[in-house]
């Protein structure tokens, strides 16, 4: 977390939880979703205004974080905004390189540990890393295809989206309370 972040925690303890208003897709795009959108219906359904300015997501980057319920937030400043998930709170990519294959997470971090994967009932696969949970970016099955016949990540198991959220403990849509 930044330092600037951790001096407002300090001077405003007491600034109200913002719900609703961010959102991660699973390809790894932040989302704005202010009344209007939010109005008009469900993420991922309505996303709202993808944003765009790399110093600002590598800022949220910086300061996202979970809670002790598994909710995921971006802080900002003295402000929580909790964190609307499409599917999982990590969003991964996966490249071929010099080494095999490497992984980082939409958040810039290097994935380094591979523990166990999944594919859901939508043909999406996620894996579990030493972050926590992340989806695989469609654009880069391929390569995770590879990687799966190569043998250098584990056999994927069934599973049904549904129960990742209670299995590995994070909250798809946080909410207030």
């Amino acid at each position: 977390m930044d330092d600037i972040v951790k001096a407002a925690l300090k001077k405003w303890p007491n600034v109200p939880d913002c719900y609703e208003w961010l959102a991660l897709d699973a390809r790894g795009d932040w989302y704005m979703r202010d009344d209007r959108i939010q109005a008009a219906g469900p993420f991922p359904q309505v996303k709202g205004s993808r944003i765009l300015h790399d110093k600002l997501k590598e800022f949220i980057h910086r300061n996202y974080d979970h809670d002790e319920r598994g909710a995921w937030f971006f802080q900002n400043g003295p402000q929580r905004v909790y964190v609307v998930l499409e599917a999982a709170p990590w969003v991964l990519g996966v490249q071929r390189g010099e080494a095999g294959f490497a992984l980082d997470a939409h958040t810039g971090q290097p994935v380094h540990e591979v523990r166990a994967t999944f594919v859901d009932e939508h043909g999406r696969l996620f894996l579990l890393t030493e972050l926590g949970l992340g989806v695989l970016r469609s654009m880069d099955m391929d390569v995770a295809a590879d990687a799966l016949v190569a043998g250098v990540w584990p056999e994927p198991e069934d599973v049904a989206f549904a129960d990742l959220p209670a299995r590995f403990g994070h909250v798809l849509a946080p909410r207030k309370g």
